[in-house]
This record gives structure tokens, C-alpha cells and sequence, in this order.
């Protein structure tokens, strides 16, 4: 018999229906994609990162950025490797470019930058540093990576300690000899315990030596050239050079170089007179209040040149991982918002990073530039076509030759052996170095 169906009754069927409509009520939202970041960024350039992760996070529901920091980038490497044996790689890694590009290209598991700009977030975006400087990018021009950090070296100095010496004009000369006799003034007048001071003995000393004095600084074009490998040979500029700068420590116009933090703390405290380090500790010593600072470029030999080069640039660019297309798609998207002109400016401003994009550094205004000296005009020739010499350099196996420059400047500024002994002993086993596969 069929009975007919009540107010109390549920027809059949229905209770499939309501119980579908309850588990879709209770499901959670869709699921934002994830774009890992593993990053090595420190203090306040990690607090201004980590502000603009948050406003992009909130401003959108679809992608999550997830910082992830490491102490190191040796710690961010090796981690790297893990996860790449692991298959659970970040979108985005910090990596310096170290001046060995292909030995990072060539990993498994890295794709370049420059196959995501086609994407609709990225299309069109004119990057500031030219495509003919070898950092960052392949000999085609094109960008391995998204070029988020990178540096020049630049003179910091304390406008106060320079007006207390009763220095006219109150900011460093640009010649090496002529920046000396401001040294032993400041020295002598309330800056005895660090006058100068740096943490970049090999890029100062060595690599923008020859950068700043529009020299090559190794053969086959600074090793830019396809064939033939390039090699070290320091000439009596380094000669002179280095044996200026032993004499300065050992006269104490300048604290030894360190290789740490130390140099940054002590003039960021107002402690020296000159610093001589990369221009990414800008936006931090612009929130430190009692100190008045500005910026100039490194000093040059009149002798050699006649009018100072441009140094090399340095630092890092956030490499992208091969993952899943999804998260390809997202940190594409996150990638453009970083790259619109309202943020990066904002990361221009507070960093003393290069500008991402030639919209950022046209964004920023006149004002911003009043109280740091040269360094609008340090910035702005970096949009430009770069000279051979300043355009960078590839050498195999640097990082290496790195550590062992720094050892061997080390031992030369603490009197233990000679500029020339010094710098012999450093051509040599650099020249060795690269050739080790």
C-alpha cells in the first residue's frame, strides 16, 4: 500500500541530499596554494619581507606565501638538497649567484626565472639592472632568477663624526690617498677607536678594486669569455693597495676587516666614522634615529684611472624550484605583486637593495634621497649598459677562491707576510682552484 508523505516523513532519497548539503557545510574552504620561501634575509630586511608576506596574504585568498628562514645560506643549501631527494622543495630559494650562475642552473631541480616572466602577472615588467650585467643573468641576457636582492658596495659615513673633525665638506674623499688624511683627522678628532671600518675585505680589497679602477679583475674578460679559462694575476695596484691597507691597521685608522656583523653594529651605534660595506644595511641604519649618515662610492686611484668605475653587483635572487603547475601559477602571482611598483619601491626605500623594476626607482621621490648622499646617482647607472669591466664576472669554483682570498687578507692585515708575498700566494692557488672540477 502507498502511503502518502507527511509533514513527518522523508521522501526517499532526500536523506542523501541533506546528508551531501551537512558534509559540504562543514567542509573547509578551499584550500589556498602554498608558495614556500626559504629565505636568509636578517633583522630589518626580514621584518620588511615578512610585512609585505602578510599584506600580499591578506590581500587575496587564493595563494599562501610561507616564509621559512635559515641562519645561512649554507644551512639553505644543504637543506635544499634534502628536500630535493625528499621531493618536497619551496617555490623560492635564496641563492647568491656566487659568480658560478651555471653550477646553479645546472641543478635538477632548479627552472629559471625567465620561463615564468611570460606569464600574465610578470608580462611587460622592465627590470631595472640591464640585461647586460652577468649577474643573475645567462650570456643571453636572460634572468635565472627573480633579481630581489641584490647589492653594490658603498661607503657609509657619519656626517656627525665628520663634522666634529670640522672636515670641509663634511663627507669622505673619493681618492684612496686623499681619504687617508680625513682618516688620521678623524682619528684625532673623536673617532680614535674606529675611524674606518669593514666587513668586505675581499669585495672592497680585491674584486672592486679592479671594478672601481675600471680594471678587469681576471683574465678572459673577468672569465665572461666562452672559451679558455680565466685566471688571477694582481698587479702593483693591489700591491700598493694592500700595502696601504696594512699600513692603516697597523697605524689604527681602520679596524681590521671582519667578515660578521661586528663592523655593521659598531657604526650603526655611531661608533665609526666610516664604513665600507654592501648598500643592503641602508634601511636599517635609516630606523636607527641618532644616527646621521649618508652614502658615497668607493674610493678609486687617480694613477690608474680617471674618473672611478662602477663595482659589481652582488647578493642574492630568489631562484625558482620546479613543483607542481599550481604552485608554479601562484608564485608566478605572488612574483607580479612584488613586482608592482607600490611594493617594490616600498622594498627600494627600506632596503638598499638595487630596485626591482625601473617603475620602482622612478616611483621614488626626491625627498627619499636628501639625506644619503651619492645614492641616487650610485643606483641610477645600473639601468644602463654596463662596461666590461664593471659588468661582472664568472669564475668556476669562487666561492672557494673566495674563502681562501679571505684567509690570505686576513693573514696580510694582522703583519703576518707581505702585500706582494700575499698576493702572489693568492693568484696561485686561485689559479689552481678553477681548474679543479
Amino acid at each position: 500500500m502507498n502511503l502518502p508523505f507527511g509533514s513527518g516523513t522523508s521522501r526517499p532519497g532526500m536523506r542523501a541530499v541533506w546528508t551531501l548539503v551537512a558534509a559540504v557545510a562543514a567542509a573547509p574552504a578551499w584550500a589556498a596554494t602554498e608558495v614556500p620561501v626559504w629565505h636568509t634575509l636578517k633583522g630589518h630586511n626580514a621584518e620588511v619581507f615578512q610585512d609585505l608576506v602578510k599584506t600580499y596574504n591578506r590581500s587575496q585568498s587564493d595563494v599562501k606565501v610561507v616564509p621559512r628562514v635559515f641562519d645561512t645560506p649554507e644551512a639553505l643549501d644543504q637543506a635544499l638538497g634534502a628536500a630535493a631527494q625528499s621531493k618536497s622543495l619551496p617555490a623560492l630559494a635564496q641563492i647568491g649567484d656566487s659568480h658560478t650562475l651555471e653550477d646553479i642552473a645546472q641543478r635538477s631541480y632548479v627552472q629559471p626565472f625567465h620561463t615564468l616572466q611570460k606569464s600574465s602577472a610578470l608580462k611587460g615588467t622592465r627590470w631595472f639592472v640591464s640585461s647586460d650585467n652577468a649577474f643573475i643573468h645567462d650570456a643571453k641576457g636572460q634572468l635565472m632568477a627573480f633579481p630581489y636582492m641584490l647589492e653594490i658596495p658603498v661607503m657609509y659615513y657619519n656626517q656627525d663624526a665628520f663634522k666634529k673633525a670640522k672636515l670641509t665638506p663634511a663627507a669622505p674623499q673619493r681618492t684612496w690617498m686623499d681619504l687617508q688624511g680625513q682618516l688620521v683627522t678623524l682619528a684625532n678628532n673623536g673617532s680614535r677607536k674606529c675611524p674606518l671600518t669593514s666587513d668586505l675585505p675581499v669585495s672592497i680589497n680585491l674584486e672592486n678594486l679592479a671594478a672601481v679602477n675600471n680594471q678587469l679583475y681576471a683574465s678572459a674578460d673577468n672569465g665572461l669569455k666562452a672559451k679558455g679559462l680565466p685566471s688571477f694575476s694582481f698587479d702593483s695596484t693591489y700591491v700598493r693597495h694592500l700595502a696601504l691597507m696594512i699600513s692603516w691597521v697597523r697605524s689604527e685608522i681602520m679596524v681590521r676587516p671582519d667578515a660578521g656583523m661586528h663592523s655593521i653594529s659598531r657604526f650603526a651605534q655611531g661608533e665609526c666614522a666610516v664604513l665600507m660595506s654592501s648598500s643592503g644595511h641602508i634601511g636599517e641604519f635609516l630606523g636607527q634615529r641618532k644616527l646621521h649618515y649618508a652614502v658615497s662610492g668607493l674610493p678609486y686611484y687617480p694613477e690608474v684611472t680617471r674618473k672611478p668605475g662602477n663595482p659589481f653587483v652582488s647578493g642574492a635572487g630568489l631562484w625558482v624550484m620546479k613543483t607542481a603547475k599550481p604552485v608554479t601559477d601562484a608564485t608566478a602571482a605572488f612574483l607580479g605583486w612584488l613586482s608592482q611598483p607600490e611594493q617594490a619601491a616600498l622594498w627600494y626605500q627600506q632596503t638598499g637593495f638595487l630596485p626591482l623594476t625601473q617603475a620602482a626607482f622612478d616611483a621614488t621621490p626626491a625627498s627619499y634621497y636628501a639625506s644619503l648622499g651619492q645614492w641616487r646617482d650610485l643606483v641610477s647607472v645600473y639601468s644602463g649598459k654596463a662596461v666590461l669591466t664593471a659588468q661582472g664576472f664568472r669564475i668556476h669554483n669562487y666561492p672557494a677562491i673566495r674563502s681562501r682570498f679571505q684567509q690570505i687578507l686576513d693573514s696580510a692585515l694582522n703583519g703576518q707576510q707581505p702585500a706582494v708575498t700575499a698576493l702572489n700566494v693568492a693568484a696561485a692557488e686561485a689559479n689552481k682552484l678553477v681548474r679543479q672540477r
